[in-house]
């Protein structure tokens, strides 16, 4: 397990999380995603011999509901969508619709290249430098790509991406190679598992602050997540400034006075001239808070790339909080 850091780990990050979270409004993209009439969704639900707990029945029954709310929803042609849902509340509230396929992440990385970074520096026992924290800072909330390679070779690239993975349960998501974060692949069951890791549960201290003491010596930890609580809440206040020309994506989900936290990815492929579209982060709706996970790739334009991972996203959190 990772340690926690010296007490002016907790006391540098804190003073990093001054400022106010954006508020997300629904929708964004104003763009009609193509109707697939005859589309197959692919199981989402696992088989076994003997009879499902209640919890295990639930779950099914969940990713079921979300398979037949998606159909409609689902494009023709080239594209792919992926998502998981889960209540940040609840462990076992959660859906998914084809959470294993792996899908290349984009920007949506940044948000785990900042976590390995996090991790290597508790292991140091050590806050992040000035120029660490200047590079996360354009990396989370401007998406800027420079930073993100900075860090990147700062984590020891594929390799130190890969070993914080093992850390934070990252178990389908492998590092881009040559140096091509964007092109690392991951799953949205993955996905989800990373921004547990962030935002832990709803009985932690809120991550819209600032991180208490307990990020430093002997501080809680998130679920399945070796980052220290002070690590969580910077991370995640980074997430809840991003830039207004980004807030599009999983926020379309969120109620339009709601305080989220997100990060997108998206990408043209220079061989087909197809857009890679993502997006994650945790949504309010009706007072309730919802971790979202929607990878999705093949799309003609961005714009419809970010139309369907909205559609997408709003249709998942819709079935749990329906």
């Amino acid at each position: 397990m990772h340690r926690n850091g010296l007490a002016a780990w907790a006391a540098l990050l804190t003073g990093t999380l001054v400022g106010t979270l954006i508020g997300c409004s629904p929708g964004g993209a104003g763009q009609a995603v193509p109707v697939a009439a005859t589309a197959s969704a692919p199981s989402s639900g696992v088989a076994s011999a003997s009879a499902p707990a209640p919890a295990e029945e639930a779950s099914v029954d969940r990713d079921d509901a979300l398979a037949k709310t998606l159909k409609p929803l689902l494009p023709e042609g080239d594209a792919r969508v992926s998502v998981a849902v889960a209540a940040l509340d609840g462990a076992t509230d959660r859906a998914v619709y084809d959470g294993t396929s792996a899908f290349d992440t984009a920007s949506i990385v940044k948000v785990d290249i900042l976590a390995a970074l996090l991790l290597r520096a508790q292991d140091a026992g050590r806050a992040l430098t000035p120029q660490e924290r200047a590079y996360a800072t354009a990396m989370i909330e401007n998406s800027d790509n420079a930073s993100a390679t900075a860090l990147w070779e700062a984590i020891g690239g594929a390799d130190g991406l890969d070993a914080a993975n093992l850390t934070l349960g990252l178990t389908g998501t492998r590092a881009g190679a040559g140096g091509e974060w964007g092109l690392t692949q991951t799953t949205a069951e993955d996905q989800l598992m990373l921004l547990r890791a962030v935002f832990g549960t709803e009985d932690t201290k809120s991550t819209e602050g600032a991180a208490g003491a307990e990020g430093a010596e002997g501080g809680t930890e998130g679920a399945d997540s070796g980052l220290s609580e002070a690590s969580r809440a910077y991370v995640a206040g980074l997430m809840g400034r991003i830039a207004s020309d980004q807030r599009w994506g999983v926020s379309a989900a969120a109620d339009s006075a709601s305080v989220c936290a997100l990060k997108n990815g998206w990408l043209p492929r220079s061989a087909t001239g197809l857009w890679d579209i993502n997006s994650v982060g945790r949504v309010s709706v009706g007072g309730k808070r919802y971790l979202v996970s929607v990878l999705s790739d093949g799309s003609t334009t961005k714009e419809a790339g970010v139309a369907l991972v909205e559609g997408v996203a709003k249709a998942a959190v819709a079935v749990l909080s329906g």
